[in-house]
């Protein structure tokens, strides 16, 4: 169904509004037009976003400033209540604020380009956003607004075909593997190391495991990987695994060197069954010449070209980060999201194509959301393995109530039989089973 929208001066921004707005609501891009007698005669759902009402049968949404502006400074920003949730960019019309200008402000993440501080890795603080600050960081608020404009449109055009939504409700489970094994294929140095820590620390129980582990006489207890794989078969799933391949190690890059046999096969293992991505190494966020030898890698060691990454630890700053990606042949990323938080960095469910505010362009960088980690839960909200699957249920339902896209990230040592995440499996795998009807449809 085609949505003309009207607007007395197109902007970049406008456009990109449009593009993403369009596409939730109707499966397209909205059919901008500068022209009012266009708009006059069209008989179709139609937006006019301007200052006056110009037809009787329209959708008249008054424009805050934003989007007709080519700077970045700060916002006056003064939200409100309207259907038990917030907004923000009062307006006149008929909605009582700017949904353009409020969305393409949390899409852009406009507020992460304004001077901010940063948290102890060197990244924007979730604590600065404003989603956390109003309360709102834990639902899709963008998609919840989007609906209520979906209603408004059935409601001033109800002659017309419904809109329908982009894309049905979908479950995407993510690893990023960063530390395959525990133990096994780190060497006797490091060994060594590790057992003469534990021995004088008197942890006698990780003693007789790593040595048991060495021996072949037990699994490593981060090898999850097969248990993994009889999950997503059973319950028919398709996942992304994100490989941590560095050149060199060092105090956030632990994973086995790619040069090892083993790292080998898992990751071809791997890639005959599920989609793989690059997790930058935290190095790489230094060196930018890192970040594509760790692609190029990546792409050898799976025989296919590497399009997909998320980034280590969540450590990117806009817009570098991003452009670095996109320079590098990455199409798709999956980090956006907080690595210290569970909630909706964009306010959004939804996949999104990054806008370069500096550059006031739309680029081909596709961002696939988070709103769940498991190492979030853990270490950072110190959350019980049950109170994380209280959490994982709250975002699903919120998730699934706007058809959005459900990502989760889970790192495979949560999965496996280490004492340090007893329990934590057994969770996931419940949640799974609680919902797997609902994925399965997906």
């Amino acid at each position: 169904m085609r949505i003309l929208f009207y607007t007395n001066n197109t902007t970049s921004r406008i456009r990109y509004a449009c593009d993403f707005i369009g596409k939730e609501l109707a499966g397209e891009p909205l059919s901008v037009t500068s022209d009012p007698d266009e708009l006059t005669k069209y008989n179709g759902p139609k937006i006019n976003y301007s200052n006056q009402r110009l037809t009787e049968e329209e959708c008249w949404l008054q424009p805050h400033s934003l989007l007709f502006e080519s700077t970045i400074q700060p916002q006056t920003i003064d939200c409100f209540e309207i259907n038990s949730y917030k907004a923000f960019f009062r307006t006149e019309g008929d909605l009582p604020f700017d949904i353009f200008a409020a969305s393409f402000y949390l899409l852009s993440r406009y507020e992460e380009y304004l001077p901010h501080t940063k948290d102890m890795y060197g990244r924007y603080a979730f604590e600065n956003s404003l989603a956390y600050k109003q309360g709102f960081l834990n639902i899709p608020l963008v998609n919840t607004w989007l609906n209520d404009l979906k209603k408004l449109i059935n409601q001033k055009f109800s002659g017309s075909p419904p809109p329908t939504p982009h894309s049905p409700f979908t479950f995407l489970p993510t690893y990023d593997i960063d530390m395959a094994w525990s133990y096994k294929y780190k060497g006797w140095w490091r060994n060594a190391g590790g057992l003469l820590r534990s021995f004088f620390k008197g942890e006698w129980s990780l003693v007789k495991e790593r040595i048991q582990v060495l021996r072949g006489r037990q699994r490593d207890p981060f090898d999850a990987f097969g248990w993994m794989n009889q999950l997503h078969e059973k319950h028919k799933l398709k996942p992304y695994y994100f490989f941590l391949v560095p050149e060199r190690r060092g105090k956030y890059d632990k994973n086995i060197l790619p040069s090892c046999k083993a790292m080998q096969a898992l990751i071809q293992d791997q890639v005959i069954r599920y989609p793989i991505g690059i997790h930058p190494s935290w190095a790489s966020g230094d060196d930018v010449s890192l970040l594509k030898k760790e692609i190029d890698t990546l792409s050898k060691l799976s025989g296919s070209p590497v399009v997909s990454s998320r980034q280590h630890y969540i450590r990117f700053t806009l817009p570098e980060g991003y452009r670095r990606l996109l320079d590098s042949g990455i199409q798709f990323d999956f980090s956006m999201g907080y690595g210290s938080i569970n909630g909706f960095r964009a306010s959004v469910a939804s996949p999104f194509y990054w806008y370069d505010l500096e550059k006031e362009e739309q680029t081909k960088l596709m961002l696939f959301p988070f709103c769940y980690m498991d190492a979030n839960s853990f270490y950072e909200q110190k959350l019980t393995a049950v109170q994380a699957l209280e959490e994982m249920r709250h975002y699903y339902h919120a998730v699934r109530s706007v058809n959005g896209y459900f990502i989760m990230i889970w790192h495979n040592p949560f999965l496996g039989t280490g004492r340090t995440y007893k329990g934590w499996r057994e969770v996931y795998e419940q949640f799974i089973k609680e919902n797997s009807i609902n994925m399965a449809a997906s």
